[in-house]
């Protein structure tokens, strides 16, 4: 006999609630399972069993009021409300535009004590959005009732942020109900839970935390501290590179345009100390091979850089993804960031995206670039913002050359720096680290010959991490 959490994973497999393949996540994150709960609302009894199975899950005896997060959880809320005599309030998405122009519905008053309900946990942003409401409105809201926990970090999430959540059931206990009732085979269960035991690193942006260095609210990317930016982003990569530059009071790149492997390995073993990230392009090399690669990764983890592979990715998802993983460089193996363009649309991102298969990787989309002439108007610029704000946990920001966002989670990539210099003979445009980071918004300056060309590359690369630090510093400091 199946027990009642048993039976009913199973009824929810069969109407498709629990879905397997390939999927985009809200937050763009690439899974291989979606639970989609709001198929539940067409079947009655399957919500009431959902909604019974959490309320006898509940943390505490008695609440006097319940909050289902929008949109999932309003229904489930409802049948708890009904059943249990408890007044329920709503948490809009938005505020109304009209009449009382109220973001929560529903009569209370202060104090009283508030059980969130919510079907499913990532992050736990959307629980988290609607508690900060709450809160600001007076509520006790200390916990938060979930269907699934998907594993990847929202509990851990929640609780720093003094929220108690509890859940009916965990993916890992999910899947293991569903292979021991042949819903699914060993390979689909194996391929799940490798999924979650690599993508734990989630976060939660919300408006207390990430204040900047002035106290407000307003966060002005150029203003804000590295520390206080990692809490906005729940990109991997972009928090590593945050603490990268933190720890090694570094925002240097060095972009080693060199044609022999022990060109670059030698530029890495020396430079590795000093820079955040190693700008590499991997096809000029006359002599690659997998020890090329093997012994890159071996250095950026003995200095502590990233390595970005330069590659400007430019066609249809399709293409993009065979490039990404197929062929003798399988960039997708060893470069932790990669560049694209943005003309072909959001298809490039999911075909970068669709090529990861777990490993923590993420985009620059090429915004502007330092030639004369180049062909990036406003328009193409303004498509890129676009694109990163809809695939925020895989872009990591943009090649610039001005200050083409505001927004705090995104870093800004600036090429052509270099001291005393105009240009070259192809249209290649310098500006000094100072000029980069205070008048164009650099986050991160890319060099390339002015420190592999120098007479002493490792005396340069430490004139520039300096310099570039400095201007950084004097910025947030305005």
């Amino acid at each position: 006999m199946l027990t009642k959490l048993e039976q009913c994973i199973v009824d929810l497999h069969k109407i498709g609630v629990v879905k397997f393949g390939d999927f985009t996540l809200k937050s763009g994150m690439q899974s291989p399972v979606y639970f989609d709960l709001r198929i539940i609302i067409s079947y009655p009894k399957l919500l009431e069993t959902v909604a019974e199975l959490m309320w006898e899950a509940r943390p505490c005896e008695k609440y006097e009021l319940v909050c289902g997060v929008a949109y999932t959880g309003l229904p489930i809320a409802t049948v708890i409300s009904t059943k249990q005599d408890i007044p329920m309030l709503i948490r809009r998405k938005e505020t109304k535009g009209y009449g009382t122009k109220k973001l929560v519905e529903g009569n209370f008053t202060d104090g009283q004590s508030c059980l969130m309900i919510e079907d499913v946990i990532v992050s736990g942003s959307s629980v988290f959005e609607t508690v900060e409401t709450l809160r600001e409105l007076e509520l006790d809201v200390k916990d938060a009732l979930v269907f699934l926990d998907r594993e990847q970090g929202g509990a851990a999430n929640l609780k720093s942020m003094d929220i108690n959540v509890v859940s009916v059931i965990s993916m890992t206990e999910m899947m293991s109900i569903l292979l021991k009732q042949g819903c699914v085979t060993e390979e689909v269960s194996d391929s799940v839970l490798e999924f979650v035991r690599s993508h734990t690193a989630t976060s939660i942006v919300s408006k207390k935390k990430t204040t900047c260095n002035n106290g407000t609210d307003v966060m002005d990317r150029k203003k804000c501290s590295l520390e206080s930016r990692i809490a906005t982003t729940s990109q991997p990569l972009t928090k590593k590179l945050f603490e990268i530059m933190i720890a090694k009071k570094s925002n240097l790149c060095v972009a080693a345009d060199v044609t022999k492997s022990d060109e670059l390995l030698a530029l890495a073993e020396k430079l590795g100390p000093h820079i955040c990230l190693l700008k590499t392009h991997i096809d000029i090399l006359t002599d690659f091979s997998k020890d090329t690669v093997e012994n890159l990764k071996n250095l950026a983890v003995k200095h502590n850089f990233l390595i970005f592979e330069d590659r400007k990715f430019g066609d249809i998802g399709n293409t993009v993804a065979n490039q990404y993983v197929e062929g003798m460089y399988n960039i997708v193996d060893w470069a932790d960031l990669v560049t694209a363009h943005g003309l072909p649309g959001d298809g490039i991102i999911k075909g970068l995206m669709s090529g990861t298969s777990g490993k923590p990787r993420g985009c620059v989309l090429v915004s502007q670039m330092s030639s004369t002439g180049a062909l990036t108007t406003q328009e193409y610029v303004n498509g890129c913002q676009k694109i990163a704000e809809k695939n925020e946990y895989f872009v990591v920001g943009f090649v610039s050359q001005s200050c083409v966002s505001e927004n705090p989670r995104f870093v800004i990539f600036t090429p052509g720096v270099q001291y005393n210099k105009k240009g070259d003979d192809l249209g290649q445009q310098y500006n000094t680290p100072r000029t980069a980071v205070l008048e164009k918004g650099a986050d991160v300056i890319i060099v390339g010959r002015g420190i592999t060309q120098a007479e002493d590359p490792v005396a340069a690369a430490v004139m520039y991490k300096e310099d570039g630090f400095k201007a950084y510093l004097e910025r947030i400091s305005e």
